[in-house]
Order: C-alpha cells, then sequence, then structure tokens
C-alpha cells in the first residue's frame, strides 16, 4: 500500500495501483469496529444502489445493512482479521476486492465491486462465501 493520495475525482483514467489502493482503505474502514456503528460513516462509503449477499445467505440493501451495523454493539467488539486481500481495476471507475476475513473464527471468502463516484469510491456490492480452512484440520 501507498500513501499517495486517491485520484482527483475529475480525471478520466486514475492510476490503476491509486484506483485499488482507495477502494482497499475503503474495505478497510467498512471493517473497522470504530466506523461500523455509525450511519454517517458507513453510509458514506455505501453506493445508493448498494446490495450484498451475506456469509449467511441473506440479501442486504443499503439500509438494512446500515441499520443492522447501526443496532450492534460498538464496545468489546473483536475487530474482523482480513488477509490474501487483493484488487484489480476492472474499468477507470470500478474495482473489484477479493479477500478472506476471520470474524471471531467464522471464514468468509469476499468479493467487493467498488464504484468511483462524484463524492469518491463507494461499495456497490458485496458477497461473502463462508468456508472451513482445510490446513486447520
Amino acid at each position: 500500500m501507498t500513501d499517495a493520495p486517491p485520484d482527483p475525482v475529475g480525471s478520466a483514467a486514475p492510476d490503476p495501483e491509486r484506483a485499488v489502493e482507495a477502494a482497499i482503505q475503503g474495505e478497510l474502514r467498512l471493517l473497522d469496529p470504530d466506523v461500523r456503528p455509525s450511519p454517517d460513516l458507513v453510509g458514506a462509503l455505501l453506493h445508493p444502489e448498494f446490495t450484498e449477499i451475506g456469509a449467511s445467505g441473506r440479501l442486504w440493501d443499503r439500509a438494512s445493512i446500515i441499520a443492522a451495523l447501526a443496532d450492534r454493539p460498538a464496545s468489546g467488539v473483536r475487530p474482523i482479521t482480513t488477509s490474501r486481500m487483493r484488487g484489480v481495476r476492472l474499468a477507470p471507475d470500478w474495482v473489484h476486492l477479493a479477500f478472506d476475513t476471520d470474524n471471531n473464527g467464522r471464514l468468509a471468502h469476499r468479493s467487493s465491486l467498488w464504484r468511483r463516484t462524484g463524492t469518491g469510491w463507494q461499495l456497490y456490492f458485496h458477497q461473502g462465501t463462508p468456508f472451513i480452512d482445510d490446513e486447520e484440520m
């Protein structure tokens, strides 16, 4: 990861590395236990048309995920850890991220589509798929 500032919103073709880095930073903010309970902070990171297929199989929209995260306790929450995060710019305004998470022993492969908008990079679509770590067996 670099310390480069995010691409200017008006630029026609953002640097691929900077675009991926901006999406990664957004994803990590969404996983931050200090950000998750804040409807304003989460809402700023989610595209108005956001949808998710959760690791539970539940379908989420923007309003339902913001409400669910706001209802969870903010203190005493163990941070969600990530591994193998990688990304690719699919088009000037689209980035795909793939990574794994460990949420208190619940493992999931994750896929996110980030879209650059007039207000910055926002999460457009997310999917989580549970998995078992065969290496621990």
